[in-house]
Protein backbone atom coordinates (compact mmCIF):
# COMPACT_ATOMS: atom_id res chain seq x y z
CA UNK A 1 0.00 0.00 0.00
CA UNK A 2 1.61 3.41 -1.47
CA UNK A 3 0.49 6.31 1.20
CA UNK A 4 0.58 9.59 -0.30
CA UNK A 5 0.86 12.60 2.60
CA UNK A 6 -1.42 15.14 2.68
CA UNK A 7 -0.44 18.86 2.57
CA UNK A 8 -2.37 21.21 4.98
CA UNK A 9 -3.95 24.14 2.90
CA UNK A 10 -1.93 26.72 3.95
CA UNK A 11 1.13 25.03 2.96
CA UNK A 12 2.24 26.82 -0.70
CA UNK A 13 5.46 25.22 -1.31
CA UNK A 14 7.56 22.10 -0.47
CA UNK A 15 11.15 22.56 -0.15
CA UNK A 16 14.18 19.99 -0.45
CA UNK A 17 15.64 21.36 2.34
CA UNK A 18 15.31 24.14 4.80
CA UNK A 19 17.92 25.97 2.21
CA UNK A 20 15.43 26.09 -0.33
CA UNK A 21 12.48 26.58 1.77
CA UNK A 22 14.49 29.89 3.56
CA UNK A 23 14.72 31.04 -0.11
CA UNK A 24 11.13 30.80 -0.84
CA UNK A 25 10.15 32.58 2.02
CA UNK A 26 12.67 35.37 1.48
CA UNK A 27 11.00 35.64 -2.21
CA UNK A 28 7.78 36.06 -0.44
CA UNK A 29 8.23 38.08 2.53
CA UNK A 30 10.06 40.37 -0.21
CA UNK A 31 6.59 40.98 -1.77
CA UNK A 32 4.93 41.64 1.87
CA UNK A 33 4.12 38.04 2.80
CA UNK A 34 4.76 36.75 6.27
CA UNK A 35 5.94 32.99 5.58
CA UNK A 36 6.84 30.53 8.12
CA UNK A 37 8.40 27.00 7.72
CA UNK A 38 7.73 23.88 9.14
CA UNK A 39 10.43 20.64 9.00
CA UNK A 40 11.15 17.55 10.44
CA UNK A 41 13.33 18.34 13.29
CA UNK A 42 15.13 15.20 12.64
CA UNK A 43 15.95 16.64 8.75
CA UNK A 44 17.40 19.43 10.56
CA UNK A 45 19.55 18.02 12.93
CA UNK A 46 21.29 15.37 10.44
CA UNK A 47 21.38 18.12 7.44
CA UNK A 48 19.28 15.88 5.41
CA UNK A 49 18.54 17.32 1.56
CA UNK A 50 16.45 15.19 0.21
CA UNK A 51 13.93 12.26 1.04
CA UNK A 52 10.53 12.82 3.25
CA UNK A 53 12.88 14.19 6.36
CA UNK A 54 14.44 16.69 4.20
CA UNK A 55 11.32 18.52 2.88
CA UNK A 56 10.30 21.58 4.28
CA UNK A 57 7.07 23.08 4.05
CA UNK A 58 6.63 26.90 3.82
CA UNK A 59 3.69 27.88 5.15
CA UNK A 60 1.20 31.44 4.84
CA UNK A 61 -1.55 33.00 6.89
CA UNK A 62 -4.75 31.63 5.17
CA UNK A 63 -5.55 35.44 3.90
CA UNK A 64 -2.32 35.42 1.63
CA UNK A 65 -2.57 31.90 0.21
CA UNK A 66 -3.60 33.43 -3.35
CA UNK A 67 -1.14 35.63 -3.53
CA UNK A 68 1.95 33.61 -2.38
CA UNK A 69 0.55 31.17 -4.92
CA UNK A 70 0.39 33.55 -7.62
CA UNK A 71 4.17 34.32 -6.54
CA UNK A 72 5.39 31.27 -6.37
CA UNK A 73 3.47 30.45 -10.09
CA UNK A 74 5.52 33.04 -11.47
CA UNK A 75 8.90 32.24 -10.18
CA UNK A 76 8.28 28.62 -11.33
CA UNK A 77 7.20 29.74 -14.82
CA UNK A 78 10.46 32.35 -14.93
CA UNK A 79 8.37 35.72 -14.84
CA UNK A 80 10.34 37.15 -11.73
CA UNK A 81 13.96 35.98 -13.63
CA UNK A 82 15.80 39.10 -14.26
CA UNK A 83 18.83 39.44 -17.26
Amino acid sequence: MIFKKKIRDDVVYVANGSLEAETIKALLESFGIKAYINQESAGLSYGLTVGPLAEAEVVVDKKDLADARQIIAKMESGELEQE
